[in-house]
C-alpha cells in the first residue's frame, strides 16, 4: 500500500466489515479471520483500486470472495456435497424447534449465496445494483436469492402454524 491515506481510507470500514463478517461467519473468530485476511488481501492488492470508486464496496467484494473460497474449500475438504442452495428447510427434523426463532440460527441455515445477498441487502443497505456490483452476479439474480432469503427466514422463524399459511397479499 502507498499512501498513508489509504490506510486511513480502509481504517473507517472496518466496523462495517466486522459486521458483514460476523454474520456471514457465524462466529467471532471467525469472522475476525476473515476480516483480517480481508485487510490483508486489501493491502497485498491496493494497487487493483480506482480512486473515486467505492472503498467498502470493493473491500466487501474482497471479502465476500474471500468468504466463498473458504466455502468451497470447506465443502470439498471435508466432502460435503450435499449443500444444495435449493434445501428446504421444512424437510429437516429441527425445523420448527423453538430454537429456530433466533434470527442468527436462521440466518446461519441459510446457504452462504442466499446469506451473503440477504446481508449485503438488509443489514449493509446495498442498493440490488450495487449487491450485484460486489458479487459479480445479474441484478435479477439478486432479485431471486434475495426473495427466497427472505422466504426462508421467515419459514425458520415462524411456528408451524404460519409457515404452512399461504401468504396472502393485501390491496391498497
Amino acid at each position: 500500500m502507498a499512501s498513508g491515506s489509504g490506510v486511513e481510507q480502509i481504517l473507517a470500514h472496518i466496523p462495517s466489515l466486522r459486521r458483514y463478517a460476523r454474520l456471514l461467519a457465524g462466529d467471532a473468530a471467525s469472522a475476525d479471520d476473515l476480516v483480517q485476511d480481508t485487510l490483508e488481501r486489501a493491502c497485498a492488492k491496493w494497487s487493483l483500486w480506482k480512486p473515486g470508486t467505492a472503498l467498502r464496496a470493493w473491500l466487501m467484494t474482497l471479502m465476500h470472495n474471500l468468504y466463498l473460497n473458504r466455502v468451497r474449500d470447506w465443502r470439498h475438504d471435508d466432502n460435503h456435497d450435499t449443500w444444495d442452495e435449493d434445501t428446504d428447510l421444512a424437510h429437516e427434523p429441527m425445523a420448527h424447534a423453538p430454537e429456530m426463532l433466533d434470527l442468527e440460527r436462521a440466518l446461519a441455515r441459510l446457504t452462504p449465496t442466499l446469506r451473503t445477498v440477504l446481508l449485503l441487502v438488509t443489514v449493509e443497505e446495498y442498493t440490488y445494483a450495487e449487491a450485484a456490483d460486489i458479487l459479480q452476479v445479474p441484478v435479477g439474480t439478486v432479485m431471486s436469492r434475495l426473495h427466497r432469503a427472505r422466504e426462508a427466514v421467515r419459514a425458520a422463524m415462524a411456528g408451524p402454524e404460519e409457515a404452512a399459511a399461504p401468504l396472502h397479499l393485501v390491496k391498497r
